[in-house]
């Protein structure tokens, strides 16, 4: 009898390439999203569509699973108030139907944005959680969730994955590729000079598969998931303006008068960019996933660069479908706000 996944969130940016992953596996899926599932794979994959903070809905979405990959998630664009009942309030109501329903066991996505702005690199998955603004709040609670229900009987893998990306990411990084499609060069905050690791979809997808197939005893536990290979950020980003071949740059820019002047067009809802992104930008910013490799026999592909670059190109033979489209999801660009009249300004 041929395992059945349900993964919610399955019509955003992780959901549709972990739907697609895993048809490619040879399971069956099915999806729960509140929004539309309109992607050519429709034919092929259970919809259910729905709110995961509903239980009818959830309960009816989990009946005849074997596995759940949890990846519906309000994302920091939301309110405080939407966040925490999606993140949180979503993921208990998720995990107590995963219990009742005897589904085998669950698969959480959280964040690396539990660890806050740390004072140390690499980052360990013990090491302390102090989740900046709602967002990375929401995460570490609800992994407490999870880790209740584990507790109560529940297999549940929490993977902690850096920001990850690959065809059809949009969000925050339309802006950075829409101001490289647009022959302009790209302002960094700080030098550039520090090590920031990103993540592939296609890897993370991996990461979910592992998790969905080891033995519990292995998998019953939290996992940090990065790229293997990444340099610094002026180094990593700087090779997409390379690729693109317009002779622009990564530019750099003071550090602390760059983030007064971000959290400032933050508190007037002026910038997408919010302090998590901006923060953490400057510093070092990687993940030890050591505990992934030696366990689950994690085997990152994708550098940071070569996604960075991939991803550019999709974007790039995309562009005319996404430029007219914005909202708070990874499936859209995200609005620049005050920042696509400083791209007009960009003359380097």
């Amino acid at each position: 009898m041929t395992t059945k996944f349900l993964v919610t969130g399955g019509a955003g940016f992780l959901g549709i390439n972990l739907c697609r992953y895993l048809l490619k596996k040879g399971y069956d899926v099915r999806s729960l999203d509140m929004a539309e599932f309109d992607y050519p794979e429709i034919d092929r994959v259970e919809v259910v569509t729905g709110d995961i903070r509903n239980e009818k809905i959830v309960n009816q979405a989990l009946e005849g699973i074997d596995i759940v990959v949890h990846c519906a998630a309000a994302l920091p664009l939301y309110t405080p108030e939407e966040i925490y009942a999606v993140d949180v309030v979503g993921t208990e109501v998720v995990m107590k139907s995963a219990l009742k329903h005897k589904v085998d066991r669950a698969v959480m996505i959280s964040s690396t944005a539990v660890y806050g702005i740390p004072d140390h690199h690499p980052l360990f998955e013990d090491d302390r959680l102090e989740g900046v603004g709602p967002y990375g709040e929401a995460k570490i609670l609800a992994e407490k969730v999870c880790e209740k229900y584990r507790k109560n009987g529940l297999c549940v893998s929490i993977l902690r994955p850096k920001s990850f990306i690959g065809e059809e990411r949009l969000g925050v990084f339309a802006i950075y590729y829409d101001w490289v499609v647009s022959k302009k060069s790209v302002p960094i905050v700080g030098n550039g000079k520090n090590r920031y690791q990103l993540l592939d979809v296609q890897d993370l997808c991996e990461a979910c598969h592992l998790a969905s197939t080891l033995p519990k005893e292995k998998v019953n536990d939290v996992f940090n998931i990065g790229a293997k290979k990444f340099t610094t950020m002026k180094e990593d980003f700087g090779a997409v303006l390379t690729k693109a071949g317009f002779g622009k740059r990564i530019i750099p820019t003071p550090p602390k008068l760059t983030i007064l002047g971000l959290r400032i067009l933050e508190k007037m809802k002026l910038s997408p960019l919010y302090k998590w992104v901006y923060e953490t930008a400057p510093e070092d910013s990687f993940v030890s996933i050591e505990k992934a490799e030696k366990v689950l026999g994690f085997k990152p592909k994708y550098s940071t660069k070569r996604t960075l670059v991939k991803t550019y190109e999709w974007y790039k033979n995309n562009y005319e479908k996404t430029i007219n489209k914005t909202g708070i999801s990874h499936r859209v660009p995200w609005s620049q706000g005050i920042l696509k009249y400083a791209k007009k300004l960009m003359i380097l």
